[in-house]
Formats: structure tokens, C-alpha cells, sequence
């Protein structure tokens, strides 16, 4: 179990290693069509047309003149043999030589840079999918199979979506060429060569939809060792303590031989079929070789002849290494294409339009308005309430029963709101239902007297600033993560609220200040938790829901989170969840949850005076049930 799994609330729904990797086996199930695979190439490859036509152009253009060399040198030696001049054809292949360098060397770097393109773009769709989906679908499978899928799944992909398919249309019609070529200069020797090329290709047939199969397995088994990997080394203080190294070993290297495994089977098939190409085409040459050379002695045709024939023949090792190659690649890219279109599948939130700047800026459908909720929420006093859940009923997939029931549920605009409950109570099922990252199965949500159902997943966020009770960190330094939700936070507002929360000392004793690089091993948890509370203060936005904001700091340090949240529930609503119950003793209403629905509300001493449940639970944390003088 990693270290942050030993603090999360047991209500927010967790996805063990056993249950992503049983989802991820399911979807990887479900295989895609070679056809549906290669819609997914196409789609890749459409935007890449023009440059790819032109691609193609000039191999064909490098094609025809490695076609044209041998017919040259049958003219020089017929040249030869009759005594005349040599200039005009020795002249000819040297023109045919540079031209086909240069030539050649261009295609070769447009196709390159096409398929860097074509990374790049599989790449960014990839993560905007990732961005854009539902957060439990996402979560269903593991973070080192999310990067497998961009990083390693996307280089397969590129050259099967470029270079090989001009290399297949270009091998296929230098063949034909050849075979054309050949013909002209003898039907018999031409037959004798077709029937070694016939061999060749069906083996072909037999062996190349085997490398897909093999090439998908092996990135399976990378992906999941990329979920494990990195599970281990988030939870490396656990793995250590519990002696447990020499078993995390075992399970990665199961991964590991199983990769390399199947990686394996295809270099051996991938291997049989550049061993059949190269042996057959040797069978031709020595046939044609020995054929030949007794229709020269019979006089049915000249050496100058057979010397071309075999040039063409040696020339086929050119388009048939060609396509076995490009075969070869096209099927590793099928593979990928196939674990592409699983992330194609992922459910994916409201349709977002995605408008990144130069320069890594934040996209146009960030947030809405700092401050404003969206526009939401500019109503007079006395308006709609800030939220309002209406019989609301919702759960999670695969769960048995639903986390909360017929939920009524109401947040004033200004006012600190507790929930608080057992383990599975609910808790975190209301946030994740404000925040929607869980859809209602029935019921309705208010956000200032507008329907969710009327707001898009962006524009709803935006009202919130979240503290997850996790406290992830952020990639980047600690200005950065102090603004990440309100870049456009002042450094006067930045260092009032850190000083409220008690972070310049630790800040300015840095060397490098608010430029620190924050990591999990240069902050403490509560230092970490504290940034997330600054993160979301500096949001500015009308409602702040905190899980378990305060569990991580000391008593003192608490006494100043205490004072942030009040002064920040003057002005608007500030929602926490706490099983520490001392940090939400002063909330203006304190809601008790049970098995999904709200069973109390009031004030502490009002609770404390009604409700036999909320004095279980304070007697529980040994908090003292005396009601407050006055």
C-alpha cells in the first residue's frame, strides 16, 4: 500500500493495483479490428497528406532512377562490345548517382520529420484525453500505464503512420517495376524469378499479422510494469520498513521477462522473415545465375543481357527488404494503434476546446472569471443559496449500493459547513459530486441557483478551490504551486497568505525562495498541506472545500489553519471534511453523515446536546462531551 493510502479517508473510493490491472485486462480485451486500428493510423496520418504525397514523389523519384541504373550499364556494354563511345552512358549514371543522393537525402530527412510530427500530435491528443476524461476513468488505470501509452506506444506508432506507408507503396511499386523491367529483357529467366518471389510473399503472408500480436503483448506487459514501478517508488518508505524489497523485485521482473518475452517472439519472427527475403532472393541469383548463363551459351540471349537481368535481381533485395521492414513496422504500429484506441475510448467529460498558447500558458478553457465563480453567483443578497443538492442518489461503478441516498443538502453563500462521519459515511462522495467528478445517478445540483446539468464541468469548477486530502504536489516549484489554481496572484497577496499560514519563515529560509523546485522529499506533509490551503485562498473563489485540511499539522500550525478558514468563511463558503472533530468545533453548522444521507445538524453544542451519534463519535477521538459555558 503506498504511504499517502495510509491517511486517505476510506469513503473516497480507491482503485487498488489488483482492480486497475483487472479494469485495463477488460478494456485490453476488448481488440480492436485491423480496420479500426487503421483508422486510427489514418487519423494520424491526414494531416500529414500533403507532406507525405510529396515524400512519396521523391521516392519514387530515387525509385526510378535505381531502376534505370541497370538498363544504363546494359547500354555500356553493348557500347563496349560494338567499340563505340563511352562518355554519354558512364555520364548518364553519374548524373543518376548524385542526383539520386540528393534526392534521396531529402526524402529522408521530410519523412523524418514527419513522423517526429506525427509523435508529437498522437502525443498531445493522448494527454488532452487524459486532461479531458472522467477523473474515476482515468484513475481506473494505472499512472505507469498512462505514460507507456505516450511515451513508448507513440514511437511504434510513427513510423507506421509515415515512412512505412510510403515505404509499402514505394517497395510494391519498385517491385512491379523491376518485374516490368525484367520481362523486357527476358520471360524466362523472369518466370524462374517469380516463382522464388511467389515463396517469399506467401511466407510473408503467414508471418507478419503474428508480429502484432506478439508487439501488443510486450507493451502490455511494459505498461504494467510501469504501474507497478512507479506504486513502488511512491510507497519506497513503506516497501523498505517491511523488508519487503526482495518480493517488490520478483513482481517487477515478472513484468520485466514477460516484455522481454514476448519482445523476443517478434525479433524471431521479424528475423524469419529478413532471413527468408534474403535467402530467397540468393535461390534467384544463383538460378538466374545458372539459367542464364546456359541461354547465353545457346545464344538466346546476350551477356550484356544477363548481367542487367542479374542487376535487377540483386535489385529486388532493395523493395523486398523494403517491405518486409515497413511490414514489420506496420504491425508494431497496429499494435500501438490498438492501445491507442483504448484511450480514444475513455470516457471523457463535457467537449472542452482546447486553445493552448506558445509558450506553455494556460489553454482558454481553463477557468472562468478569478473570483467570481464563472460569473456564477452575483445575485443580491438573499439569493440562492450557494449549492443545493435535491434528492440527490450516487455511486460508484461496481459498487453494490449507492455511497449517498435521496442527499438534501444546502450551502449557505458565506459559512463554514462541516461534515463530518465514520469511514464510508459519504463524506467524500459529496465532494466529489460539487466538484462532479461524480455524476448523479438521480436528483438535481444547484451552483447559485443554476442547474449542473446547464454548466460545463469547467465553468462549475471554477466557483471551487479544493484541498484534497492527499495534497499532491504539483510539478514545478512552490510559487508555482501557490499558483497554480490564480496565476495572476500578486506577490503581496502570495506573502499575506503565507504568513498567515506560517510559511515565509520556511520559505525565505530556502535558497532559492518561492523558486524551490517542490518536491515530497524537501516538504513535510504538513508544509505540503499547508501550500494546497495557500493554493486554494489565492484561487479567490466563492466556495473552498477542504478534506482533512488540518491533518498533518501540528496544534499550533492548527490554530493558524483555524484562523484562515474563518476569515475566509466572512466572505464566502467554506465546506470541510475532518474526522479530527477539534478543527470543526467552531463551523457554523456541522452536518453528521451515515450510510450515505445526513442524519444531524446544528452547532457543536447543539449536536453534542441532540445527538447520540455525534457524541459517539467525539467520544471516540476522546474529545471532551462537556457542553461549552454560555
Amino acid at each position: 500500500m503506498a504511504v499517502s493510502d495510509a491517511v486517505r479517508d476510506p469513503d473516497q473510493p480507491r482503485l487498488s493495483a489488483g482492480s486497475r490491472d483487472g479494469n485495463a485486462a477488460k478494456t485490453d480485451a476488448d481488440a480492436a479490428s485491423t480496420r479500426e486500428r487503421l483508422t486510427i493510423l489514418w487519423s494520424f496520418t491526414r494531416p500529414q497528406a500533403p507532406r507525405l504525397l510529396l515524400g512519396l514523389l521523391l521516392a519514387l523519384a530515387v525509385s526510378a532512377m535505381g531502376l534505370a541504373s541497370p538498363m544504363v550499364t546494359k547500354w555500356v556494354l553493348d557500347t563496349l562490345d560494338a567499340g563505340g563511345s563511352l562518355r554519354a552512358p558512364v555520364l548518364l549514371l553519374t548524373v543518376l548517382l548524385v542526383v539520386g543522393a540528393v534526392v534521396g537525402w531529402y526524402q529522408w530527412t521530410l519523412m523524418g520529420r514527419v513522423a517526429e510530427d506525427i509523435v508529437r500530435d498522437a502525443r498531445r491528443r493522448m494527454i488532452m484525453r487524459y486532461l479531458g476524461a472522467r477523473v474515476f476513468a482515468l484513475l481506473s488505470r494505472g499512472p505507469g500505464e498512462l505514460v507507456t501509452r505516450v511515451t513508448s506506444d507513440t514511437v511504434l506508432l510513427n513510423q507506421a503512420a509515415s515512412s512505412a506507408v510510403i515505404g509499402l507503396i514505394n517497395g510494391s511499386i519498385m517491385l512491379a517495376g523491376s518485374l516490368v523491367l525484367m520481362a523486357a529483357l527476358d520471360l524466362v529467366l523472369l518466370g524462374a524469378t517469380l516463382l522464388v518471389v511467389a515463396v517469399i510473399f506467401l511466407l510473408f503472408v503467414v508471418l507478419m499479422p503474428r508480429i502484432a500480436a506478439v508487439e501488443e503483448k510486450s507493451q502490455a506487459a511494459l505498461s504494467s510494469l510501469g504501474t507497478e514501478l512507479e506504486g513502488t517508488v511512491r510507497a519506497i518508505k513503506t516497501v523498505k520498513s517491511s523488508g519487503a524489497e526482495t518480493r517488490r523485485l520478483r513482481a517487477l521482473m515478472h513484468h520485466v521477462d514477460e516484455s522481454r518475452h514476448q519482445a523476443l517472439r517478434s525479433v524471431r519472427i521479424q528475423a524469419g522473415a529478413w532471413t527468408i527475403a534474403g535467402t530467397g532472393l540468393d535461390a534467384a541469383v544463383i538460378l538466374v545465375l545458372a539459367f542464364g548463363a546456359f541461354r547465353v551459351s545457346t545464344g538466346e540471349i546476350t551477356v550484356s543481357t544477363l548481367v542487367a537481368f542479374l542487376l535487377y535481381v540483386w535489385g529486388l533485395s532493395g523493395p523486398l527488404m523494403e517491405l518486409t521492414q515497413n511490414l514489420s513496422t506496420l504491425q508494431s504500429g497496429l499494435a500501438a494503434a490498438g492501445r491507442i484506441r483504448q484511450i480514444e475510448q475513455m470516457p471523457q467529460e463535457a467537449r472542452v476546446t482546447w486553445e493552448v498558447r506558445r509558450g506553455g500558458g494556460e489553454d482558454s478553457a481553463a477557468r472562468g472569471p478569478t473570483g467570481s465563480g464563472g460569473g456564477l453567483g452575483d445575485g443580491a443578497p438573499g439569493a440562492a443559496p450557494a449549492l443545493e443538492f435535491s434528492e440527490i442518489t450516487a455511486g460508484y461503478e461496481g459498487a453494490a449500493e449507492p455511497a449517498v441516498r435521496d442527499l438534501d443538502l444546502s450551502i449557505p453563500r458565506s459559512g463554514h459547513i462541516a461534515l463530518v462521519g465514520a469511514s464510508g459515511a459519504g463524506k467524500t462522495t459529496v465532494f466529489n459530486l460539487m466538484m462532479r467528478f461524480l455524476e448523479p445517478e438521480h436528483g438535481s445540483i444547484r451552483l447559485f441557483g443554476e442547474e449542473y446539468r446547464e454548466l460545463s464541468p469547467t465553468r462549475t469548477r471554477a466557483a471551487f478551490a479544493y484541498v484534497e486530502q492527499e495534497t499532491p504536489v504539483v510539478p514545478g516549484t512552490i510559487g508555482e504551486n501557490l499558483l497554480f489554481t490564480n496565476p495572476e496572484a500578486d506577490r503581496e497577496r502570495v506573502r499575506a497568505v503565507t504568513e498567515q499560514l506560517g510559511l515565509s519563515a520556511f520559505i525565505d529560509g530556502l535558497p532559492n525562495g518561492l523558486d524551490t523546485p517542490l518536491t515530497e522529499t524537501s516538504t513535510s506533509g504538513g508544509q505540503r498541506q499547508r501550500i494546497s490551503l495557500a493554493r486554494a485562498l489565492l484561487a479567490d473563489a466563492r466556495i473552498l472545500l477542504l478534506d482533512e485540511a488540518t491533518a498533518q499539522v501540528d496544534g499550533l500550525t492548527e490554530a493558524a489553519v483555524q484562523a484562515a478558514i474563518a476569515g475566509a468563511a466572512e466572505e464566502r463558503a467554506v465546506v470541510t471534511i475532518a474526522h479530527r472533530l477539534s478543527t470543526v468545533a467552531d463551523a457554523d453548522e456541522i452536518l453528521v453523515m451515515d450510510a450515505g444521507r445526513i442524519t444531524a445538524r446544528g452547532t457543536h453544542t447543539q449536536l453534542l446536546r441532540e445527538s447520540a451519534y455525534y457524541r459517539s463519535l467525539v467520544a471516540a477521538l476522546r474529545m471532551s462531551t462537556e457542553t461549552p459555558a454560555g
